[in-house]
């Protein structure tokens, strides 16, 4: 670690009680999976960044994974997955993310690319290498699914699957959420599988808003860093205003699923029963949600977030950005091993 350069981060309750959860983060970024990424390069014990198709085409969220490592100078390895889901055509974001995925701002060229091609295989070794890794996707769950299939005894092994994706409400369709909507088959896999599950959907997503106003407080951070998020929040939240009746910003998704792990006193929720909805007409890709309260209904196969802290889960994003701004700091000035990752 730098001298004179520590944190300026509190640590959350997780790291002080030595909790520090060790996950592979499984995304297809996308706006709010590079502070998904962010989030977890701090807080968590990142073994590896897996990337799938989803906002935009496989190679390009790959891209924009490797964009990342190398901004926050990470010491992780990035693996390509699924292409495409397991069934359907591949169907993509870009009237949200645009097409690159990450528009709004000038990306540095990485400064390599993928480790390998075989997400799969990875998210394999290191389950069973390191028994009680979280696996957090922020995507769709086709590479999850495919690891599932692939190795029937992870579900003994992962401390289970914490994962944004689902709701009582859609933005693909009136019913059904873009990750689950994307390859409902392989969702069906994952809820169906027995792993712990806890599902960060739409009813708390869309409480965390990243407006215009709170862009400009990252771009008030001055750092190169900070502005380059700044100018990816803009578009992000101008886009979302666009093209709702009402918003006031973007749903900041992807972080939750990860913040469900590190700063838990941020959110509650209530164990309930999800399944997928695969052959619907015009619900294909809903997470059907048990809210009865009859005695015969299903057992809880998942922890539902319902609530979060928005000022508190803000500040989260605020003070991780402010750490990367140092970091990269320290970096380009050739300072040494940077504050806050561990290897």
């Amino acid at each position: 670690m730098l001298t004179g350069m520590a944190p300026t981060v509190p640590e959350p309750a997780s790291e002080r009680a030595g909790a520090r959860p060790r996950i592979v983060l499984d995304c297809d970024p996308g706006h709010d999976d590079v502070i998904a990424i962010l989030v977890a390069a701090l807080h968590t014990d990142l073994a590896g960044i897996t990337t799938v198709a989803g906002n935009a085409p496989l190679d390009r969220t790959t891209y924009n994974a490797c964009v990342m490592r190398d901004a926050l100078a990470l010491d992780v390895p990035v693996h390509s997955g699924a292409a495409r889901p397991l069934t359907a055509p591949p169907r993509f974001a870009g009237f949200v993310h645009g097409e690159s995925g990450l528009d709004g701002a000038d990306l540095p060229a990485p400064e390599r690319g993928a480790d390998s091609t075989d997400a799969v295989a990875f998210i394999v070794d290191t389950c069973r290498a390191s028994e009680g890794t979280w696996l957090v996707p922020t995507g769709p769950l086709t590479n999850i699914a495919l690891a599932l299939r692939t190795a029937p005894d992870l579900a003994g092994r992962i401390a289970g699957v914490s994962l944004m994706g689902g709701g009582t409400f859609g933005n693909r369709s009136p019913m059904a959420e873009f990750n689950i909507w994307a390859d409902p088959e392989a969702a069906a896999v994952v809820f169906g599988s027995g792993v712990p599950l806890t599902m960060a959907g739409l009813d708390v997503t869309h409480q965390l808003v990243v407006t215009l106003e709170r862009a400009d407080e990252v771009a008030a951070l001055d750092s190169p860093f900070t502005t380059m998020i700044a100018g990816l929040f803009r578009f992000f939240a101008g886009n979302y205003i666009a093209r709702h009746d009402a918003a006031t910003g973007a749903a900041l998704h992807d972080p939750l699923a990860v913040m469900a792990l590190t700063h838990p006193a941020l959110l509650d929720g209530t164990d309930r029963h999800v399944t997928i909805e695969t052959r619907g007409e015009h619900t294909t890709g809903m997470t059907v949600i048990d809210r009865r309260d009859i005695s015969d209904r299903e057992p809880p196969n998942c922890h539902v977030l319902e609530h979060v802290d928005d000022a508190g889960a803000w500040q989260v994003v605020v003070d991780a950005l402010r750490w990367a701004g140092e970091r990269a700091a320290a970096v380009a000035a050739g300072a040494g091993s940077p504050p806050g990752v561990q290897p």
